[in-house]
């Protein structure tokens, strides 16, 4: 099986040619996509130098949001499975084996990684945890981290989620496309190591969120 790992890049040359080369060194079949989101720092110099074996870079003429850049990203695909890669280090590619192996097995076709958020500020992780279980009580599912960037999705399901949002709600958009597809969310657990500055506000986020979850509640995947 074939994995794709889809990069969006904003401003990330701080951590980005470390996490390529973890993401690299992964003993997995895969292919890597990044997409630059018109990044203004020094990402452009290191994507142009960056020599690695099955990467493909992709840059938006004008910064779109994340969501945007996973649809170029899925789009370009040619894996058999997706997974979302944040370029900040807060994540673990050498656990990509662990949330394979359900799929694998035959036992999954959706698996998301579950991050352990005490780390995390306070007001982010009842953020968290607030769109999480309403999540659950939307679409009557369980869930335990539905926020979580680790979310490995066979193609032939990811490519029929026609995504719509641009920025951070593209995470519960993901979620709820997939329960009204019908489709079970195995979870394992992984590390997460959160870091200090992040782009994503509870408070700015929180509420396109929420309208994301009671958006797709009708939602149904075109035939």
């Amino acid at each position: 099986m074939k994995l794709s790992v889809l990069m969006p890049v904003y401003n990330e040359e701080a951590g980005l040619e470390s996490i390529l080369q973890r993401v690299n060194a992964v003993a997995v079949d895969k292919e890597i996509i990044i997409v630059d989101d018109c990044s203004t720092d020094g990402t452009r110099r290191i994507l142009q130098a960056i020599d690695l074996p099955g990467v493909r870079v992709f840059r938006h003429p004008e910064n779109r949001g994340k969501g945007a850049a996973i649809r170029t990203a899925i789009a370009a695909a040619r894996g058999d499975a997706i997974i979302i890669q944040d370029a900040d280090l807060e994540y673990s590619p050498e656990e990509y084996p662990v949330l394979l192996a359900p799929i694998l097995s035959g036992d999954a076709s959706v698996v998301y990684g579950v991050r352990d958020l005490s780390g995390q500020r306070l007001t982010t992780r009842w953020g968290n945890r607030f769109l999480t279980a309403l999540t659950n009580l939307l679409y009557g599912i369980r869930v335990h981290d539905m926020e979580t960037c680790y979310k490995l999705v066979l193609t032939s399901i990811a490519s029929r989620l026609d995504l719509e949002c641009n920025r951070f709600d593209l995470e519960p958009e993901i979620t709820a496309k997939i329960a009204r597809m019908g489709h079970r969310i195995h979870e394992v657990p992984i590390s997460y190591a959160p870091r200090a500055e992040k782009k994503l506000s509870p408070w700015r986020d929180g509420w396109p969120a929420v309208l994301a979850l009671l958006r797709y509640l009708r939602w149904k995947p075109a035939e």
